[in-house]
């Protein structure tokens, strides 16, 4: 006759289980939120930035701008970029009321009451670098108010707003 034997997990190995597995959940925690802190940075305009004056001075932040034109000065031998940025709102709402993105960085370069920052930034000269381009700019400012970029994006409206798909237009 056969008997039956009902194994049962012992105690101690169920709650090793369950420790493993806490382990594991509070690697995966620390791991997201170590990786979100590293790469969480500030987006302001520069009125924001400028209005947190010198508490910002030496962080790592974003700032968002419309490229003068006539202020763009770069030399090649040294890859030095000099060029000024000038405050445009963050709002899409605002920006959608004034008439669109192309509308509010050309008020933003023509307006001389607007609020400007020189940029300084070190590489090679983006080909998109030219008046009225929207700039995103991640970087330091210093107590001199002047930008330091370690990374330059460029945006420029006109060229995306007129390749408007011909089934979408009525």
């Amino acid at each position: 006759m056969e008997q039956a034997i009902e194994e049962r997990p012992k105690a101690g190995g169920r709650a090793k289980f369950i420790i493993g597995g806490l382990l594991i959940l509070a690697a995966i925690i620390y791991l997201v939120i170590s990786s979100t802190k590293a790469n969480a940075q500030y987006f302001f305009t520069i009125d924001e930035l400028l209005a947190r004056g010198q508490s910002m001075a030496g962080k790592d932040v974003r700032i968002s701008g419309a490229v003068i034109g006539d202020s763009i000065q770069y030399d090649p031998q040294d890859l030095s970029l000099h060029f000024t940025i000038a405050n445009v709102p963050a709002d899409n709402k605002q920006i959608e009321a004034e008439g669109g993105l192309a509308a509010v960085l050309h008020a933003a370069v023509t307006d001389p009451a607007r609020t400007r920052m020189e940029v300084v930034y070190s590489g090679p000269k983006p080909d998109l670098l030219r008046d009225e381009a929207q700039a995103i700019i991640t970087g330091h400012i210093d107590g001199d108010n002047v930008f330091y970029a370690d990374e330059l994006l460029l945006k420029c409206p006109t060229k995306y707003e007129e390749a408007v798909p011909s089934q979408a237009a009525p």
